[in-house]
């Protein structure tokens, strides 16, 4: 407010000569006893208008980066420009912002963050875009020395970098979301690396998200102590967030940040396109992913304790990703190289999983229809053998015992007992959780199996089955028996990686046999000596010249393991 006895008083103060706005407040009242003038929405408040008149009477004061923008937009508010004064505030101001502040990054974020209580007008000049370039501009000159400083170094220079980066990434953490967003993308558009924007992603996210406690991750009935403004604002910063993530062939972002992120989205119930980019993220990189970062906690009331919608959604969107890329090489075939690189994946995905399905097993509140879904979600030959499975299923049964005759057989369906290792079989012929038929059926197998080894002939049906049923049909389309061919060579990979699997096991059972031979020997040491070395000889590809001298000991061997496992 500016008072003065008469109007001839205000029109004497300096504000009436070199302000535009007191000019036309002053000549547009009805009469000449107007002795008060009032400003309304300051900008800035009673600080910054003292300022001002301290710039209208002469007086000494310093223009800092803490009030340059403040002044700019009073300046522009009382119209102080070059029409009533030369070097009025607008151009002193101005000057000071181009010269000055854009020249350190320190001072555009210390600048920016006063913007911050200030009007629309401060959009309008042009101090916020101004500010962010200049940001993004001096991170870049930053990321230049440092690579300059890395060639001339060499061993200093991880020092040197690692500290040009950490105090401008620290400064931009005190920046509102809106503001931090237009900084990033700027500095993404300007071509500041990608895992540099990372960390500063991940350094803003532990600073603006640390209020969210982990009492609250695992007790959602817990009240919570923020007020729904701080949620809708941590709402924004997470979306916000995951939105500037560099694109994922530009870089590689942690796995712990994105499933912390997905925890964070889940929690504030960000939008389902906040939470599906997440999981699409860490569904690329699945087979990287540790056991404790699936074990994502439920906020659901009344469900199962850990997050399986979401673990699944990711599995699936694994899956797809294989299949496009299967599609994309659908043209040519594929080098051995990139199919063992997809199936390795697949592999270790189908292990993650398994210990998944073992680890929320004991949940008493998880449903069979969800741990059934979960099982359904990889095809068979993620499994080389079905060890894994038989676990997790094991120990579902063993939380939940109160499974009716036809949900235990539902649920052992699943298990294929011809994928089952030696110490698997026998633990499932001994387990009464089982169903009395799926007992029969380990049995039935192993003795099958042990019949094959023992004449070595174990797999050559398979193999052969195989490879005659995959002669491409003339009634097929190329594609279709492209496809056809993929498939059953995918087949025959997994079955060679099971035969693998089943020749180590005879391997480290007939080194058993032979320690115990050796230590009960006494006597009849030279006996069982040449019979040890009879039984190394046994194996699964056999010669033909080998037949005749294994007959013998393989017929016996048989006959003494068939009595023990045979089923009338």
């Amino acid at each position: 407010m500016l008072q003065g006895t008469s109007p001839l008083l205000l029109m004497e103060n300096p504000f009436y000569f070199i302000s535009g706005k007191i000019r036309k407040m002053v000549a547009d009242g009805k009469d000449y006893n107007v002795s008060k003038l009032e400003l309304v929405n300051f900008p800035g408040g009673q600080h910054t208008f003292e300022l001002a008149m301290k710039f209208c009477y002469g007086m000494n004061f310093e223009i800092t980066a803490a009030n340059a923008a403040l002044l700019r937009c009073a300046a522009e508010y009382l119209e102080m420009s070059e029409d009533y004064r030369e070097e009025n505030l607008i151009g002193r101001t101005e000057v000071y912002l181009n010269d000055v502040v854009v020249q350190s990054l320190e001072k555009c974020v210390e600048v920016l963050c006063t913007c911050e209580n200030l009007p629309p007008i401060v959009e309008e000049l042009g101090i916020i875009n101004t500010c962010v370039e200049a940001i993004a501009m001096n991170a870049c000159k930053e990321q230049l020395v440092s690579g300059l400083s890395a060639l001339d170094c060499n061993g200093e220079s991880t020092e040197l970098k690692t500290g040009c980066m950490e105090w401008w990434i620290e400064d931009l953490s005190v920046l509102r979301i809106d503001y931090y967003h237009k900084v990033i993308t700027s500095m993404a558009r300007i071509g500041v690396r990608p895992d540099t924007i990372v960390e500063s992603l991940m350094h803003y996210a532990q600073i603006s998200l640390k209020s969210i406690g982990k009492c609250q991750i695992w007790n959602p009935a817990r009240p919570n102590s923020n007020s729904g403004t701080t949620e809708s604002e941590q709402k924004t910063i997470v979306e916000a967030l995951v939105n500037l993530l560099p694109t994922l062939k530009s870089s590689n972002v942690p796995l712990s940040f994105l499933f912390g992120m997905l925890r964070m989205a889940i929690m504030v119930e960000a939008t389902v396109a906040c939470r599906l980019e997440l999981e699409r993220r860490i569904a690329f990189r699945l087979e990287m992913v540790s056991l404790d970062d699936l074990l994502i906690p439920s906020l659901r009331a009344r469900d199962s304790l850990f997050d399986i919608d979401t673990v699944h959604r990711i599995v699936v969107n694994f899956l797809q990703q294989i299949e496009d890329e299967e599609n994309e090489d659908s043209g040519g075939y594929e080098s051995d190289g990139l199919a063992s690189l997809g199936h390795g994946s697949l592999l270790k995905v189908g292990r993650l999983i398994d210990s998944y399905l073992a680890e929320i097993g004991p949940d008493p509140y998880l449903s069979l229809q969800k741990f059934i879904a979960m099982i359904e979600t990889l095809p068979d030959y993620a499994r080389v053998i079905d060890d894994g499975l038989y676990r997790a299923i094991d120990i579902y049964l063993k939380a939940h015992p109160m499974l009716s005759d036809h949900e235990c057989k539902k649920l052992c369906k699943f298990i294929d007992c011809q994928k089952l290792s030696q110490e698997a079989t026998n633990h499932a012929a001994q387990n009464e959780r089982l169903p009395v038929q799926m007992a029969i059926k380990v049995l039935y197998f192993e003795q099958l199996r042990l019949k094959n080894a023992l004449c070595g002939s174990s797999g050559d049906g398979f193999l052969s089955q195989k490879i005659s049923s995959g002669v491409p049909s003339a009634a097929m389309s190329p594609r279709d028996n492209y496809a056809s061919l993929r498939r059953e060579n995918r087949e025959l990979k997994l079955e060679i990686s099971r035969m693998r699997v089943r020749l180590s096991e005879l391997e480290k059972e007939q080194v058993v046999m032979k320690r115990g031979m050796m230590e009960k020997s006494g006597n009849g040491k030279t006996f069982f000596t040449s019979l040890s070395k009879g039984i190394g000889r046994i194996g699964i590809f056999s010669g033909p010249g080998g037949g005749k001298r294994r007959k013998p000991r393989g017929s016996e061997g048989k006959s003494g393991r068939s009595r023990r496992y045979s089923v009338s």
